[in-house]
């Protein structure tokens, strides 16, 4: 049986943590609230000074390194945001720090690890790849390894969460974290339950990795295949043994989401509580949307764990999001090759209320007649009933459009 982190630990944790990491704030959305039938607290872990909940854990086990071992350095694999956290914490206090980043590691989070004058090394496809060759650094250099999850005091760093919960909301009825790893909800879980048993402890991961769920369901670890996804702060593929054993104890459900709906998660923060989130800041997010977790009329807390997200990235994922939304749609039209047919075409759209974005002409496709052009347009609806009267507008013209 391997010792798991206890409510006294956390508490110890959240002693060192004092003043070093900032207490984030828990307020009520109103209108996710509204949408859901439900008391929706977002836990804004995207507003820490580097951006996610991850620096707790790494404060806390810098914190506990003594003289010796802080002159030796630290060294850490992670995909970003446990990477900004231990560089940050190394650098407050002095300490050396080298991280290991996979090479696809987003540029945002790279960038900022280096400005917190950690030593980035980029090496591998994924996490994984990452990790071995942090552990033969650590070997080469006699560096402390800082792992982001399967560490008793990372753990209970990341479970100070839980009691600013408690502390805020004491009637909380149930909590949704991102797994990953499973740090964070094992700390959090921990905590909670010693202190609330009654509180429900749900865990996200995305539906094309789900690590723990798979190792929870088989009772032992499991090691799926590497897989892409927005939310690469928790495509972990192995849990920890530790981590596992928290889960299996503490937390009530893990359930998964998709890339689509993970996506729509970010728009909606960013629509409803103008907040920023990356894909795993989100996915709690988006079970709490898109699955029926059975928590209608009762008071939930979200943990956004996270904000640092690529600009680029979110601009699909917008696009994206619209799309499945109904408030964005590409429509293709033929039209006779004719002066004023394009201008006829776009005075239908705007009286059937649609805001056309982008216009392209295609007059040299093999499918068209030389008497015709293929007119494509992007337009700004209101949602999916919107598109279909605008279909029938333009079917009602004579005009066959096309959905794409």
């Amino acid at each position: 049986m391997i010792p798991l982190v206890t409510l006294q630990d956390v508490q110890r944790a959240n002693e060192r943590i004092a003043g070093q990491v900032q207490r984030s704030p828990m307020p009520k959305s109103e209108p996710l609230s509204a949408d859901l039938g439900c008391n929706v607290y977002v836990k804004l872990e995207n507003l820490q000074r580097t951006g996610s909940f991850k620096e707790r854990g790494a404060c806390n086990k810098l914190a506990c390194l003594n003289a010796s071992e802080r002159a030796r350095g630290v060294i850490a694999a992670s995909a970003g945001n446990h990477a900004q956290g231990v560089a940050y914490h190394a650098h407050r206090l002095g300490i050396p720090a080298t991280i290991v980043m996979p090479e696809p590691s987003p540029l945002v989070k790279v960038r900022a690890t280096k400005a917190y004058g950690a030593e980035v090394v980029l090496y591998g496809a994924n996490y994984d790849d990452a990790f071995l060759r942090a552990k033969e650094i650590e070997k080469e250099r006699g560096q402390i390894f800082v792992h982001a999850f399967d560490d008793p005091l990372v753990i209970a760093g990341q479970g100070t969460i839980g009691l600013e919960i408690l502390e805020d909301l004491p009637n909380v009825d149930a909590i949704i974290l991102a797994v990953g790893g499973g740090g964070l909800i094992s700390g959090v879980a921990a905590a909670v339950k010693a202190l609330r048993p009654g509180v429900e402890i749900i865990g996200v991961n995305m539906a094309n990795i789900d690590s723990m769920r798979a190792s929870v369901a088989k009772g032992s670890l499991v090691t799926l295949p590497a897989a892409q996804t927005i939310a690469d702060g928790i495509a972990v593929r192995t849990v920890s043994a530790l981590t596992l054993e928290h889960v299996q104890k503490y937390v009530d459900r893990v359930v998964t989401v998709d890339e689509e709906e993970t996506a729509n998660a970010i728009l909606q923060l960013l629509e409803k509580e103008k907040t920023v989130a990356e894909g795993a800041g989100a996915a709690p997010m988006a079970a709490l949307i898109h699955r029926d977790l059975g928590l209608k009329g009762k008071s939930v807390v979200v943990g956004i764990c996270g904000g640092n997200i690529n600009v680029n990235l979110i601009a699909r994922i917008i696009e994206r999001a619209l799309i499945k939304d109904g408030r964005r749609t590409r429509l293709s039209v033929i039209l006779p090759d004719r002066p004023g047919q394009l201008a006829a075409l776009l005075d239908r759209v705007a009286k059937a209320g649609a805001n056309v974005l982008e216009v392209h002409h295609e007059r040299v496709s093999q499918r068209l007649s030389l008497a015709d052009t293929e007119v494509e347009l992007v337009l700004e609806t209101r949602g999916f009933e919107h598109i279909q009267e605008l279909l029938a507008t333009l079917a009602s013209a004579g005009l066959q459009p096309t959905q794409k």
